[in-house]
């Protein structure tokens, strides 16, 4: 058991450039709302509800991380800063995957009104930036990234990274990056530095914007010029009649 401690907080301090100790990690609100989510899930297991939420309830109260009893979560698993994490009662959560801030692993209500498998599952390694929404019984395939405030409601493919809302895969492919792992967001280029992620988000939304833009005046034009050709045709209707 202490063995597996100590892997844990090594997993996290290999993702995280704050922490100069295993000391500091043992601080962390993520640390102890996996830990209490730990209890939680046994005792949701052994059909003891109450007491299972008695537990997430205490938990989200000292640590602002609201993760369901009935969640499963594999080994590993780091929640950075972590305030505002919901984690759904059907979530499945692989091992060494990270989560940032103010994520939701959020459910959709059951067509047929019958209770199942209603949030998402996400495999090994993934990474989630802060605010993102994943909803849903969908899937994030293994290594996938997913930018921060991207909103997913598709199944994620391996390696992938997704951003914007819908999110939608980008150009880059996370197999790529040389590095093993990518803290805080999902880069933009190939040209990627972390001193400057947050500048290249920035850009990446900038040109989303001027795309955007572009259609629009494009449409517009468009518009406007059909709406001046059809003005004399108006005018010689009235005069023939």
């Amino acid at each position: 058991m202490f063995n597996g401690l100590i892997a844990y907080l090594d997993s996290i301090k290999a993702r995280d450039p704050a922490p100069r100790s295993r000391w500091e990690i043992l601080l962390y609100p993520g640390l102890l709302a996996v830990g209490m989510h730990r209890i939680a899930h046994w005792l949701f297991e052994a059909r003891l509800f109450f007491l299972a939420r008695f537990v997430n309830h205490l938990s989200r109260f000292l640590t602002a991380i609201d993760i369901h009893p009935g969640a499963t979560i594999g080994r590993h698993l780091f929640i950075d800063h972590g305030f505002g994490v919901v984690i759904g009662e059907t979530a499945e959560i692989g091992d060494n995957v990270s989560i940032y801030q103010g994520v939701t692993l959020g459910g959709t209500d059951p067509a047929n009104g019958i209770g199942g498998k209603r949030h998402p599952t996400l495999a090994d390694d993934v990474i989630v930036g802060s605010g993102a929404q994943i909803l849903g019984p969908i899937t994030v395939n293994a290594r996938a990234r997913v930018g921060a405030n991207a909103v997913v409601t598709r199944d994620v493919p391996e390696g992938a990274v997704m951003v914007g809302i819908p999110a939608r895969s980008t150009l880059l492919d996370a197999t790529e990056y040389a590095r093993e792992f990518v803290p805080y967001g999902t880069p933009c280029s190939e040209t990627f530095d972390p001193a400057t992620q947050k500048v290249e988000l920035l850009q990446c939304q900038l040109e989303q914007m001027q795309k955007q833009l572009a259609a629009l005046i494009a449409e517009r034009d468009a518009a406007s010029g059909t709406e001046v050709e059809e003005a004399p045709r108006r005018r010689g209707s009235r005069k023939s009649a």
